[in-house]
């Protein structure tokens, strides 16, 4: 059963609802509207950890989820409409960069799991290996900021490159139809499922091609103003969902069949592959999980302007914080 909508906020947990409302704890418990950055996938299954284990009932907390889109996201939080959201460094950089005060309050992976994915028929080993290829992506300027930085580290031309906007084509169907010769893809979701359909594949992490590019994605981020008015609030919520994505990470099996149970039209298989390849990526103590160096930020942030990603300066500080993380794991 989904208890989801786009565009809408719905209770989330019909079961352990009505398991709080028994044991008389509901009257305590605060609604706490998260808004997703996509479809139900992998990348969440703390936030379902953290509700079915009850972490977030030990902080007096009940999750309602929204499920509208990455910069929709943004938005949302931005307005209050949602109290937290998931999305990336790249969107909040730029969102603060035109005045809009969200700020990121934990990395939900320390470093970036998207590269870039090519048939191994094509033998791209390298950045310059690019040259003379076509790119299929979504079409967006920093699609092409990207390719031309690690081209340029690698003595190479990104005009070399032709690209094709190919909008949310998933790259398995893209190989099978011969769009391109590579593409960006973030490894825990499109590439385990390509090497489930056993395309054969070569993978250039973005963080191994260049340091600026190893920034957090996704995030979670709260406003300003909850942050000012709400502390409290942030790090119970925080509290809970570092437990979450900890036991997510130690018990991916298990912690998977919760994501099935909720998004019980996801495949399986892909799934079950995806979390287990995403526990390796993850923190696994509490009171590690979700902080962000200030050196990621800073940076990002000044590659961003360089390549006219943002207009206008920000400050890396006002950016993120980690103030209101866990500090002790909690027994």
């Amino acid at each position: 059963m989904r208890y989801f909508a786009f565009g809408a906020v719905l209770l989330l947990g019909g079961a352990l609802l009505a398991t709080i409302v028994g044991c008389g704890l509901f009257d305590r418990a605060e609604g706490v509207r998260v808004a997703l950055d996509w479809t139900p996938n992998t990348n969440h299954t703390g936030l379902l950890v953290a509700e079915e284990r009850g972490f977030f009932r030990d902080v007096e907390l009940e999750l309602r989820l929204v499920e509208p889109g990455p910069t929709v996201a943004l938005q949302l939080v931005a307005v209050g409409h949602a109290d937290f959201g998931i999305t990336s460094q790249e969107y909040v950089t730029m969102a603060r960069a035109q005045g809009i005060p969200v700020v990121s309050v934990a990395a939900l992976f320390p470093h970036n799991t998207s590269g870039f994915a090519s048939p191994s028929d094509r033998e791209i080993r390298s950045p310059s290996d690019f040259a003379g290829k076509t790119y299929a992506g979504w079409g967006s300027e920093m699609e092409e900021v990207i390719i031309r930085t690690v081209m340029e580290q690698d003595d190479a031309d990104a005009n070399d490159v032709e690209f094709v906007n190919i909008g949310t084509i998933d790259f398995t169907t893209a190989v099978r139809l011969d769009i391109a010769d590579f593409y960006w893809v973030f490894y825990g979701w499109q590439g385990v499922h390509a090497e489930l359909e056993g395309i054969a594949f070569d993978f250039l992490p973005l963080r191994d091609q260049a340091e600026v590019l190893d920034y957090y994605t996704p995030v979670l981020i709260t406003s300003e103003r909850t942050i000012s008015d709400r502390p409290d609030l942030v790090a119970r919520f925080l509290q809970a969902v570092a437990q979450g994505y900890t036991t997510a990470a130690l018990a991916p099996a298990a912690s998977a069949e919760l994501l099935l149970d909720y998004a019980p039209e996801l495949d399986r298989e892909l799934v079950l592959a995806s979390q287990q390849w995403l526990a390796g990526e993850s923190v696994t103590v509490t009171s590690e999980w979700g902080r962000q160096e200030e050196k990621v930020w800073s940076g990002f942030a000044a590659w961003a302007l360089e390549n006219g990603l943002i207009e206008t300066a920000i400050d890396p500080l006002a950016a993120f914080t980690n103030v209101y993380l866990p500090e002790e794991d909690e027994g």
